[in-house]
């Protein structure tokens, strides 16, 4: 999402489960480093998502220290870290595949929130509320964060490792050549629109306007793009995608249709990127790496990970960063109360149901989870806190620019209803936006195929408002 993303920091950032197969070599790489049955006893097997940016080594970095502290304060145990590189919706799919079996599933792995519910009903991971129970960190976790990993039985499957969230984030050098204000706070999605348009008039060679769109996006186009925009539509009070009432899904929303007519107006008025690299599934990866950074985008809604590509070490140093760049919360629809927006998605380590060493593998999450080495993940990864002790300690509050604009937008968050049928719900959302970025579909058109196959993703349990 962060959706990370995601996934970014490998974020949440991020991202739906895609149905495409996997190719025969990579199947057969994906067997030769599971666990399962004879799996050394003494060897816990560690899998994450690796940046398809091999000059970004934030994650890498991390778990080769912890790796390090595991294996000095644990004599005779090892620590294998099993990467995936791949952009985020082929993590999941390649991830997903590794836990159906007890020969490919490692003993840990790093799962997006959005799918936990869906990797639980599957039957993929293990409870952990017996390690849980026993270990005196977990009170130090704030309440939401906890839920995040809770399934429908009440059982918690995973520790989550921070949370993020999301504003505009806007080149200061390119507002003052387009005469727009270094303090822009817009007030609306028409201000938004307006400043995209007079950057597109007055500033040429530059993109005026990323929203992330489409199915190679995956989540980061349905988070950082479409949800920023539906959950700006209502009142803020109840949830435009699901109906916690009657526990079913929405459809025929009118805020759904707005949020698309937004995103087809960035694409049609040509004030986002072409259309071939806004469907680049590694275009995230640009923007952290190349477009911000060389003063190529005006406008970018996305989340609070992106300096973890900018700090020292990272894989593109820009210590100017904080100087260059201006932060904004996204506002609502009209400027409605509470007047802007937020989405949080967060990543949880988990235990696979199929894990040759689950008691090792906590263990590895107990060394992760010292309050030292939470705060060193949060301020590397660019991460909002989840943990009460690191989140009120003033080292982390001052480790990093732009930490306390996103840590405030946690007040008017929200969070995704991330039900098993989500990754299908997600997916669904890519395809209208695509639609509508491409122009194939009017709004009209793509909205009434997303209730279809919303209807298909959910087996018909929706509700239209």
């Amino acid at each position: 999402m962060p959706v990370r993303p995601t996934a970014a920091r490998p974020r949440s950032t991020a991202p739906p489960l895609l149905a495409a197969l996997l190719t025969l070599p990579a199947a057969l790489a994906l067997t030769a480093c599971g666990g399962g049955s004879g799996s050394d006893p003494d060897t816990v097997k560690v899998s994450f998502k690796q940046s398809t940016d091999n000059s970004v080594k934030v994650m890498d970095t991390y778990l080769a220290d912890i790796k390090r502290q595991f294996e000095k304060a644990n004599p005779g145990k090892k620590v294998e870290l099993v990467p995936i590189k791949a952009p985020d919706s082929e993590y999941y799919t390649k991830l997903q595949q590794m836990l159906r079996s007890p020969k490919t599933a490692p003993d840990l792995v790093y799962e997006d929130t959005f799918l936990i519910n869906s990797d639980i009903t599957s039957g993929y991971l293990k409870p952990l509320d017996g390690y849980l129970a026993k270990w005196d960190n977990w009170d130090r976790f704030v309440g939401t964060a906890k839920a995040a990993a809770k399934a429908q039985d009440g059982k918690t499957y995973g520790v989550p490792d921070g949370t993020d969230t999301r504003g505009l984030w806007f080149d200061k050098g390119i507002f003052a050549k387009a005469g727009l204000p270094a303090d822009w706070r817009p007030k609306t999605w028409e201000d938004v629109l307006t400043a995209a348009r007079t950057i597109r008039k007055k500033v040429p060679g530059v993109t005026p306007l990323n929203v992330y769109t489409g199915k190679p996006a995956g989540e980061a186009a349905t988070m950082q793009g479409f949800e920023m925009l539906l959950y700006g539509t209502g009142d803020g009070t109840s949830d435009p995608l699901y109906d916690e009432a009657s526990k079913k899904w929405i459809t025929g929303s009118r805020g759904f249709r707005d949020a698309l007519t937004f995103v087809e107006t960035v694409y049609r008025e040509k004030l986002g990127p072409d259309v071939s690299d806004a469907l680049d599934p590694n275009f995230a990866t640009r923007v952290r790496g190349e477009l911000l950074p060389k003063g190529k985008l005006g406008i970018d809604l996305d989340g609070s990970w992106l300096p973890q590509d900018w700090g020292r070490g990272a894989g593109h140093e820009w210590p100017e960063w904080s100087r260059k760049l201006g932060l904004a919360p996204m506002p609502t629809q009209a400027g409605q109360a509470p007047g802007r927006v937020s989405m949080s998605g967060g990543w949880t380590w988990s235990i696979p149901a199929k894990a040759a060493n689950p008691d090792l593998a906590f263990e590895f999450i107990e060394t992760m989870q010292t309050k030292a080495n939470a705060q060193k993940w949060y301020v590397a990864n660019s991460g909002i806190a989840v943990r009460e002790d690191v989140a009120s300690d003033p080292a982390y509050v001052k480790a990093q620019p732009g930490i306390e604009f996103f840590t405030d937008l946690v007040a008017s968050t929200h969070y995704r209803p991330a039900y098993p049928a989500y990754p299908k719900v997600s997916t669904a959302i890519q395809e209208a936006m695509e639609r509508v970025t491409t122009g194939d579909s009017s709004v009209e058109e793509a909205a009434s195929g997303y209730d279809e196959e919303l209807k298909s993703a959910t087996d018909g349990q929706v509700t239209s408002k």
